[in-house]
């Protein structure tokens, strides 16, 4: 779940609910993972308490920190670790003293000196961005944008950091990049997942992502 600021979709209320019932079914050994999504130097306002906050009320299993700003539609880049790997250390440590693994989103072609920056900042995983991936899969000529998902990946896996992709994944793309890093962790898909569940039915659109996963 991705809570935004101005909770134009998913809701402060939203991710307590949500939360409640994965522990519920975790309290059945049903090893469910919570992931929530979010900037977390967004400040808190009327009733979002930002998003530290919110992990602390929720304790999920993962943290994915995303640098996007309240103008964006979706996240649309990766951060620049450079610049924030000093700001980000210290929210990493707090999440993760609350039981959290923490992602970063990067932008695929990150290299390893940045990624480095990621591990000092005490980062366990990275998600990969991989719109320019997904755009380039669609047009019929994606070699280019693979290849940089490849190099971070390996740069990561090589630095110690487990390694998440995400952004515009489908059926039809996801196949090629799960191929290319078979030791992807996880994959985050949501927008073509519904999509898709919309005219074949959840469970079966759940299965066949299952599927190309397992290839």
């Amino acid at each position: 779940m991705h809570p935004r600021p101005d909770q134009r979709h998913i809701r402060v209320d939203d991710v307590a609910r949500v939360g409640a019932e994965v522990a519920a079914w975790n309290a059945r050994d049903r090893a469910v993972e919570y992931n929530l999504e979010g900037n977390p130097f967004a400040p808190s306002r009327g009733s979002y308490p930002g998003f530290v906050e919110l992990v602390r009320r929720t304790r999920p299993a993962q943290a994915t920190l995303v640098p996007d700003g309240d103008a964006q539609i979706t996240s649309d880049h990766g951060f620049d670790l450079a610049a924030d790997a000093a700001r980000l250390a210290p929210l990493v440590g707090e999440l993760k003293a609350l039981g959290c693994r923490v992602s970063l989103f990067v932008d695929a072609g990150t290299g390893a000196a940045d990624l480095e920056r990621a591990v000092a900042a005490g980062a366990d995983r990275i998600e990969i961005y991989t719109e320019p991936y997904a755009r380039a899969h669609a047009s019929g000529d994606h070699a280019r944008e693979l290849e940089a998902c490849v190099r971070t990946a390996e740069a990561a896996r090589d630095c110690g950091l487990g390694v998440n992709a995400g952004h515009d994944l489908n059926q039809l793309n996801l196949g090629a990049l799960k191929r290319a890093i078979p030791f992807l962790a996880e994959v985050s898909i949501g927008h073509a997942l519904i999509g898709e569940a919309l005219y074949a039915g959840l469970a079966p659109t759940v299965r066949a992502y299952l599927a190309i996963l397992a290839d």
